[in-house]
């Protein structure tokens, strides 16, 4: 038996729905809100979730992520009377399992249920076979999860990989541990980096060449593809392939046999490809900078890394690990943190991602030298000011008018709200007012803004930058 969410404002159809789903031998709860369904789902564990868009209280395509995020991941439904092609696409990008319109009837509703379900207890099954080694990948988030989850599927098959995101997020270690995983795991692991080819021998790298194929060419040499034989080949910087040759790789990709140069006859290689690129493989297509058949080859599996700043949470797993690795690695003793070490580098949105973090605390562990305790103190001078800027925006652009600040918000509540309250409460308000609320009511001090709110630092950092608000 299946556990329900059904988030709809109109209780006639919650009602229908609930029986045509409880008569499939499930059990279901409805809320009539998008806050009340957001409580819900965080305060229980539910498999899918049958979610209306236009809601009172808000948009439920905005809370498709939050729902997603939540333990067991539920599978998200959308149902909506006023369906159009911009809000299925959108839906569906925001990890939506359908999208229905209504009016529909009662096997055209329940029938995405049930394939959702059958789809859940498939991926459930073949969890334990999908079990990797994922050494040097840290972190527990939601988004770094459903990113292994699609890395084991690869590594347990022998198609194209596309692997994207941004510079310094770790996409090599990624496709080491596709490698790692995978049937080919005693075979080579050969990096070609796209972005480093020089033109002029970009062939003879690639293809590899006999001797005397050119001047200087005194021995056969074989190319990286060769290399790559029976192991993986990975090309990082995809994106970056010179034009004139992608049309010669495609071939290589679909036939996996080349002539190197200066050779009477092809040979064959066989190689899997792993690519990466930090680049819109799509907008380079459209540009006429990359071959859309090229890119329809590499891009059978595509695995998302995501940026650091998405995955907050995995930042003092990742900085525990990377200072106990270089303690070891250099004989000195383990160093301890304080709390407020770690909220600095919670509320830094490290554009440099995973890389710089790593860089960042190099730089600290050098600086603290035999001290045993991190402190913010230790961290270089850019990452604090960022940091203290994005608490203190005043400077860059005004708060809010003076009479927000003058006078206390018209607020419908004489109590003090922590946030948590005010979004059960008080949402239609607005996080700003609520903010400028806060503002006023801790009298512009910080730590009775967190108390207050019941936020951490790095949290209401976050809020007031979003809000280019301060306190102070």
């Amino acid at each position: 038996m299946a556990t329900i969410l059904i988030i709809d404002d109109d209780r006639v159809f919650c009602d229908l729905l609930s029986r045509a789903i409880n008569l499939l031998g499930h059990h279901t709860t409805f809320a009539l809100s998008l806050n009340d369904g957001l409580q819900t789902a965080a305060s229980q564990t539910f498999d899918v979730i049958m979610l209306d868009v236009q809601l009172p209280d808000g948009n439920g395509l905005s809370a498709i992520p939050e729902l997603r995020s939540k333990p067991n991941a539920p599978e998200v439904i959308i149902i909506t009377g006023s369906g159009e092609a911009d809000g299925a696409e959108l839906a569906i990008k925001c990890g939506a399992w359908d999208y229905i319109e209504k009016p529909a009837t009662t096997d055209a509703m329940t029938l995405p249920l049930i394939r959702a379900l059958e789809y859940r207890g498939e991926r459930q099954n073949r969890a334990a076979s999908l079990a990797i080694s994922r050494r040097g990948i840290i972190g527990d988030s939601p988004q770094l999860q459903a990113c292994l989850e699609l890395l084991a599927q690869a590594a347990n098959s022998d198609i194209n990989v596309l692997i994207t995101g941004e510079t310094g997020v770790g996409k090599e270690l990624l496709a080491r541990t596709i490698h790692r995983n995978s049937p080919r795991a005693d075979a080579p692991f050969i990096i070609l980096d796209c972005s480093a080819l020089p033109e002029s021998l970009v062939e003879s790298i690639l293809f590899g060449h006999e001797k005397g194929a050119f001047t200087g060419a005194d021995r056969a040499h074989p190319g990286i593809i060769m290399q790559a034989d029976g192991g993986t080949l990975f090309m990082d910087e995809v994106g970056e392939l010179p034009l004139m040759l992608q049309k010669a790789f495609l071939r290589v990709l679909q036939e996996h046999c080349f002539r190197p140069i200066g050779g009477k006859s092809e040979v064959k290689s066989n190689f899997r490809l792993v690519a990466a690129t930090n680049r819109n493989l799509e907008k380079m297509v459209d540009e006429g900078q990359f071959r859309a058949d090229l890119l329809y080859r590499l891009r059978a599996i595509v695995i998302a890394s995501p940026p650091l700043r998405q995955r907050a949470e995995d930042i003092k797993l990742l900085a525990m690990h990377h200072v106990a690795r270089f303690c070891e690695t250099n004989h000195i003793m383990v160093k301890g943190f304080a709390a407020d070490f770690f909220e600095v580098l919670e509320a830094y949105p490290w554009p440099g991602n995973v890389r710089e973090l790593f860089n960042v605390l190099d730089s600290a562990l050098v600086t603290a030298r035999e001290e045993p305790i991190l402190y913010p103190y230790h961290l270089p001078v850019d990452i604090r000011t960022a940091v203290a800027r994005a608490a203190l925006p005043e400077k860059m652009a005004p708060c809010a008018d003076s009479d927000s600040l003058n006078t206390e918000p018209v607020f419908p509540s004489p109590e003090a709200l922590t946030f948590k309250e005010y979004r059960s409460r008080l949402h239609d308000i607005g996080e700003d007012r609520y903010l400028k609320w806060l503002i006023h009511h801790s009298r512009g001090s910080f730590e009775e803004a967190c108390k207050t709110s019941g936020l951490s630092k790095s949290r209401l950092y976050y809020l007031l930058q979003k809000h280019r608000l301060s306190i102070s």
